[in-house]
C-alpha cells in the first residue's frame, strides 16, 4: 500500500498512512515486480490490477489485499483506528466501492452501478484484461475480489497463517477434483453477511465518505435519510447480483468461435427451461479447465458436424461451482427442436444415466439460477421445467437426471 500511496481515501483513513517501505524491502523486489504491486494496488484503470485466478474468476487485487492487511493487523493484535462502525474489514475491500458507485448514480442515473464481467486475452498465458463494457466502481472482478478480501481476511484474524500457504490452498483445486475454495465465495459470503449487515457497512461508509476532505464534495447534500436509501439499493443491488445468483462464465472465458451466421433473438421473459445431460462429455467437469476444454469440444461437435451454428445450449453447467454461457439470455439456442424459442436449454455437463450430477450442481440450478432468471426478468414466474425427453425421442438427460428434475418447483 505504500508502493501504491496508501490507496483509497477511506483506506487511508482507516488503516493509516502507511509508514515508507523499508529499503531493504524494496531490494528484495525487482524493478518489474515492484511495478507490478504498484500497478495492482493503484490501477489507472479498473482492468489493469485484476489477476486470473485458477478457477477461472478474474480477481482485483487491492480489496483482497486489504483484506489480508486488516486480517494480519488484527491477529498481531495492532492498533486500529478506534472506530465501532464501519467494521473495517467490509468497509476496506467493499463498503467504500459500493458506496461510491451508488452516490455517484445519484446524479447521473445513467452510469452503471456493478459490473461488468471481463475477459483475458489467453487464459493459459493472460495478459492483458478487457472489460465488457462501461465500467462501474463495482465491476465483477472488484466484486470477487473484495469477497475473498472479507473471508481471507477474517480467516486471518481467527487463524494466522503465512500468506502463501493462504493464497494457494484458497485458489487451488483439491485433491481428486476437488473445487478450489474460491468458487464457494459467493456461498460462504452469504453465510457470514446478509443484506442488512451490508446495508450497515455501506452506510456507515457513506458517512464517512460524507467527513472526508477528499469525498466530501460527492456528498455534502446528502442527508442521513438518502444515506440510508443509498446503503439500501447498494446492499440489495450487490447480494442479489454477487452472492444470491450464481456466476456464469462468458463465452470470451471458455474460448468460444464466432457465432455462424446472424443470431434469432429471444423475447424474454421465457415460459420454460429444458433439462438436458451432453452425454458427451460423460465425465463431469471438475475445474475451470477441464469445463472450459468441454465447452469447446461440443461446440466443435455442434458447428462442425451437425452444422449447427453454435453451441446449441443456452448455458451448461460445471460441476465446479460455475455455469458457463453457451448462447445465452438473448439468442435461440438448438437444444430442444420445436421448443429452442420458447425457453432455455440448460445442459449438465456429463452422462447422467447412471447416477445424478453432484447434489451442489443441482442446487446451482434448481435453488439459484432459476429464481435468480425470474427476478432478473428472463424467465416466468410461473416457469415449466421438462426434461428434454418429455419433447423429444431421447433419452436425455438420463434417467438418473430426470428423476432429480421431477422434484423441482415448476416440473411439468
Amino acid at each position: 500500500r505504500a508502493l501504491a500511496g496508501g490507496g483509497t481515501a477511506l483506506r487511508r483513513a482507516l488503516l493509516g498512512v502507511p509508514r515508507v517501505v523499508p529499503n531493504a524491502s524494496l531490494q528484495a523486489l525487482a524493478p518489474s515486480q515492484r511495478a507490478l504491486l504498484v500497478e495492482l494496488l493503484q490501477p489507472e484503470a479498473p482492468e489493469r490490477g485484476v489477476l486470473l485466478a485458477p478457477d477461472g474468476s478474474s480477481v482485483a487485487a487491492a480489496p483482497l489485499l486489504a483484506g489480508l492487511e486488516v486480517g494480519l493487523k488484527r491477529a498481531a493484535g495492532a492498533t486500529i483506528l478506534n472506530v465501532t462502525s464501519p467494521d473495517l474489514l467490509y468497509a476496506t475491500t467493499l463498503a467504500e466501492a459500493l458506496a461510491t458507485s451508488y452516490a455517484l448514480a445519484r446524479v447521473n442515473a445513467t452510469r452503471a452501478t456493478l459490473g461488468p464481467h471481463g475477459c483475458w486475452d489467453d487464459v493459459e498465458e493472460p495478459r492483458v484484461f478487457t472489460l465488457d463494457g462501461p465500467s462501474s466502481p463495482v465491476p465483477d472482478a472488484l466484486a470477487n475480489g473484495a469477497l475473498d478480501g472479507v473471508l481471507l481476511g477474517a480467516r486471518l484474524a481467527a487463524e494466522p497463517a503465512p500468506l502463501g500457504a493462504l493464497l494457494r490452498g484458497y485458489y487451488s483445486y483439491g485433491p481428486e477434483g476437488q473445487r478450489a475454495p474460491s468458487s464457494y465465495r459467493r456461498r460462504r459470503f452469504g453465510d457470514v453477511a446478509g443484506t442488512e449487515k451490508l446495508q450497515e457497512e455501506v452506510a456507515a461508509a457513506l458517512r464517512l465518505l460524507r467527513a472526508l476532505p477528499d469525498t466530501r464534495e460527492l456528498l455534502e447534500d446528502v442527508g442521513d435519510e438518502e444515506v440510508a436509501e443509498v446503503a439500501r439499493r447498494a446492499a440489495r443491488d450487490f447480494v442479489d447480483v454477487y452472492v444470491e445468483c450464481p456466476a456464469v462464465v462468458p463465452r470470451c472465458m471458455w474460448g468460444a468461435r464466432p457465432y455462424r451466421g446472424t443470431p434469432s433473438a429471444l423475447r424474454p421473459p421465457l415460459a420454460s427451461v429444458y433439462i438436458h445431460h451432453t452425454h458427451r462429455p460423460g465425465a463431469p467437469c471438475r475445474s475451470f479447465a477441464a469445463c472450459a476444454r468441454a465447452m469447446r469440444a461440443m461446440q466443435r461437435f455442434h458447428q462442425d458436424v451437425r452444422g449447427w451454428d453454435d453451441i446449441g445450449y443456452s448455458f451448461a453447467v460445471g460441476s465446479d461451482g460455475y455455469l458457463y454461457e453457451g448462447r445465452g439470455w438473448l439468442w435461440v439456442g438448438a437444444h430442444t427442436r420445436g421448443h429452442n424459442s420458447r425457453g432455455y436449454g440448460v445442459g449438465y455437463v456429463g452422462d447422467y444415466s447412471a447416477g445424478p450430477p453432484d447434489a451442489e450442481a443441482l442446487a446451482l440450478v434448481r435453488d439459484a439460477f432459476l429464481p435468480c432468471a425470474v427476478r432478473a426478468g428472463r424467465l416466468r414466474p410461473g416457469y415449466s421445467v421438462r426434461g428434454h425427453r418429455q419433447v423429444g425421442s431421447t433419452e436425455c438427460p438420463g434417467d438418473s437426471l430426470f428423476r432429480e428434475i421431477e422434484s423441482w418447483r415448476g416440473f411439468q
